[in-house]
């Protein structure tokens, strides 16, 4: 038996036949051409890429739910990827440089992966599978000689399996038989991945960034996938899986009590009601959040929309998935973050955009980006103006760092008002419009920031990294990544005092949300909504009808008195042990 830790990234436990899937590389060839043959090679390319976009035009047209389910979305970003003028450009330039076309599609390929790789944001680390899949999938054209490639051995799986890969594409959970598949592992990924997508809007245990795990596991293991804690174990003994099968009975029982909770809301024992909101990425995982009780939607991430088509033109296209998730939700609010991008190729495809930058963390990125791409700003604000006419919409701007820049949002917000008003195109012109505090000069003028808006959000992600100046991508420092820092928690006091004191509420949108072990915690602060992972909701509603705002709030003030993190730390953990009888 062997033990291993990963991220876990969908909660659950499956024991099952592991399923190595380890597609062989598409033949790779290189050699020289000549100049007079580069137009030649050009066309041998662009002909592999036209019919690798026809492949995967047949792979959408195939899928279920139609145009705004998940596995349609993911399509679209790579039939996106190989229209992409920039990425077609650089191949061509390699293929002129003397290489030939394969070599060429490769150099070109990893020039924007080792791209996205650098940047400083994790959602775009991730999308570099989509063009690794693209590449891999032009690659095999150029090489196929008349045999069908298309068919894939996750299509006809022999019996119930935990797929294990180094990396599992968009295109090879399209294929799958998902029947037969009760849980992923892989070696590569995180949070925001395609596998973490997939296995939530699929609801399958999933753990990824097992080192070494091809060489660790081989098809026909027995292994166990406990999505809750991030392990995996190989040939586990009789006693080990017996253990596993009790707490996967436990972990079904227990959700399912938690799940009746559903009809009720997240009140306290005295009375306050709490918005339990739900975190999404995709328009799909909307129904996961009705599913899980969610009051609504509290962040929906809106990027994966820029990687889908060129940016300044795809307003139906965004106009159609948020409305998509504001029907799926059936009248309940959704918050939609206005585009939060950092340095990355999507970036690089606006005509201003730098080249490299040193620190992309702190640099042109967010709502910096969007104030200088005033055309895509635009874009984005017309389609949620107009998905927002008679529906229970809310907008809010990433990264807002004072109010000078709070107002050239404004002034842009104004602009899109009065084009839709001549156009005389229906839009809802009083839409809430909040902010996200996320940077340390936000919350400390949130007093300020509170005249300007109709809500906060805190984005605790950021808001912590930039408050104890920690990079938690660095793991020679994640460790001063603290939420309970005494620095942390006295930033949020002040911003939640300056927005009820202001007349507005305040939730909290970062992981902080949706931590058990800080529910109380953050009541006692005075939050006033939380927005989380759907799968978290009813347990931090559990916590919260379990308590009330007084004992909250003597917790919270014991823990501000407070002078070390891991005083923070001890205290709550003991107050929870106390009540909960766990940690």
């Amino acid at each position: 038996m062997k033990e291993f830790n990963g991220i876990p990234v969908s909660p659950g436990i499956a024991v099952a036949t592991a399923f190595i899937y380890d597609p062989k590389a598409p033949q790779l060839p290189r050699y020289e051409i000549s100049a007079e043959k580069t137009d030649a090679e050009i066309h041998r390319f662009e002909k592999a890429a036209a019919k690798a976009k026809v492949d995967l035009e047949k792979i959408k047209d195939s899928v279920p739910n139609g145009g705004g389910s998940t596995e349609s979305l993911m399509v679209d970003s790579q039939i996106a990827m190989l229209d992409d003028p920039e990425w077609r450009s650089r191949v061509a330039e390699e293929i002129r440089g003397g290489k030939n076309a394969e070599w060429a599609l490769n150099d070109a390929s990893d020039f924007f992966i080792r791209l996205l790789e650098s940047s400083g944001d994790v959602y775009l680390k991730e999308r570099a599978a989509d063009i690794s899949d693209v590449t891999k999938r032009v690659l095999r054209q150029m090489n196929t000689k008349g045999s069908d490639e298309s068919i894939s051995p996750l299509a006809d799986l022999p019996e119930d399996v935990i797929l294990v890969s180094r990396n599992l594409l968009p295109s090879d959970t399209l294929a799958m038989d998902k029947r037969k598949v009760k849980g992923f592992v892989t070696e590569t990924g995180g949070r925001t991945s395609h596998t973490a997508i997939l296995a939530r809007a699929f609801e399958l245990p999933a753990v990824v960034g097992i080192r070494s795990l091809m060489k660790e596991v081989k098809t026909g293991d027995r292994i166990i996938v406990d999505g809750i804690r991030g392990v995996m174990i190989v040939d586990p003994t009789p006693e080990r899986e017996g253990l596993y099968e009790r707490y996967r009975t436990e972990w079904q029982l227990r959700e399912s009590r938690l799940l009746t909770l559903n009809h009720l809301p997240a009140e306290t024992k005295d009375g306050k009601r709490i918005l339990l909101m739900a975190n999404i990425e995709l328009p799909e995982e909307a129904d996961s959040a009705v599913a899980h009780g969610a009051d609504g939607i509290g962040l929906y991430r809106s990027e994966f929309l820029l990687m889908n088509s060129r940016v300044e033109d795809n307003e139906e296209e965004q106009f159609r998935a948020y409305r998509s998730v504001l029907e799926q939700m059936g009248g309940k609010p959704v918050t939609i973050r206005t585009f939060d991008m950092g340095g990355d190729k999507v970036v690089r495809s606006v005509s201003n955009a730098p080249e490299t930058e040193s620190n992309p963390i702190l640099g042109w990125r967010s709502i910096r980006f969007c104030l200088d791409n005033p055309k895509l700003f635009k874009t984005q604000l017309r389609a949620l103006f107009r998905a927002g006419f008679q529906k229970n919409l809310r907008v809010m701007f990433p990264m807002i760092s004072g109010t000078q820049e709070l107002l050239r949002v404004y002034k842009t917000v104004e602009e899109v008002k009065d084009e839709l008003r001549s156009a005389k195109i229906p839009f809802n012109a009083d839409m809430p419009i909040g902010i996200m505090i996320e940077v340390p000069s936000a919350a400390m003028t949130s007093d300020i920031l509170a005249k300007y808006s109709d809500f906060f959000s805190i984005g605790t992600n950021d808001l912590i990294q930039y408050t104890i100046a920690v990079d938690r991508g660095n793991e020679r420092i994640a460790y001063l990544y603290e939420a309970f820092h005494p620095g942390v928690l006295r930033m949020l006091r002040i911003i939640v005092q300056n927005a009820h004191k202001a007349g507005i509420s305040v939730s909290m949108c970062g992981e902080m949300a949706g931590d058990p072990l800080c529910c109380a915690l953050l009541i006692g602060l005075g939050l006033d909504g939380f927005s989380m992972s759907s799968a978290v909701i009813p347990e931090i509603k559990r916590i919260i009808r379990s308590v009330t705002v007084a004992e909250a709030e003597i917790l919270a003030g014991q823990a501000l008195e407070l002078e070390t993190v891991a005083q923070v730390r001890q205290y709550v953990e003991e107050w929870m042990s106390e009540r909960f009888g766990e940690k």
